[in-house]
Order: C-alpha cells, then sequence, then structure tokens
C-alpha cells in the first residue's frame, strides 16, 4: 500500500490538471542513483504498461513497475512547500539508510 498526504494529493492533482498532454496516472519509480545508491522518481504518464501494477489512492491513480513495487511498499509520500524545501518527500519504512535530502536511499 501507498500512502499519500492530504498535501501530496493536492500537489499531484494540481500537476494532473495542468498538464498539456492527457494524463492517466502517476508513475512512481525507484532507480539507480542518489548518494544512498537508489534515488526515487515520478512522472505523470499517458497510459499504464503491460507490467505495471495500478493502485488508487485517493482517486489517483499510480503505475508501478515490478522492479519499484517491492522497495516502495508502505511508503509515505508528502508534499512540502516551505522557504528552504519545495518537492514530495518519501518517507519508506524499508530503506535501510537515507540521504539527508530524502531523495535517495538504500535497502
Amino acid at each position: 500500500m501507498i500512502h499519500l498526504t492530504p498535501n501530496a494529493i493536492k500537489a499531484i492533482g494540481r500537476f494532473m490538471r495542468g498538464s498539456e498532454t492527457p494524463v492517466a496516472g502517476l508513475r512512481l519509480m525507484v532507480s539507480g542513483g542518489g548518494c544512498s545508491g537508489f534515488q526515487y522518481g515520478m512522472r505523470l504518464e499517458a497510459e499504464k504498461s503491460e507490467d505495471d501494477t495500478e493502485i488508487e489512492v485517493d482517486g489517483i491513480r499510480l503505475f508501478i513497475d515490478p522492479f519499484t513495487l517491492p522497495m516502495i511498499d508502505e511508503v509515505r509520500i508528502d508534499f512540502i512547500d516551505s522557504l528552504t524545501h519545495t518537492g514530495f518527500k518519501f518517507d519508506n519504512p524499508n530503506a535501510a539508510a537515507r540521504c539527508s535530502c530524502g531523495q535517495s536511499f538504500s535497502i
């Protein structure tokens, strides 16, 4: 299960409504990189890929590939808008370590 805070839901909805192209959902992904080994990614998608798992959270369709799914199980995604940081913050209980920026982690 993926958890989205109310702030994350509002921000994602804004990005989806503001897209110039049709949006079917939001892709959540993990890729190699960042200072801790893996980094989070998000992007608006026009369609779901065949091997994606689709999860709906508060009306938002999330698309997650098979590699990413076990790494982000139970992740909590928030949207922070402050003087020092604006963006999505991931709180991942599966992470053994994470960098101070909150954008990369290791398992």
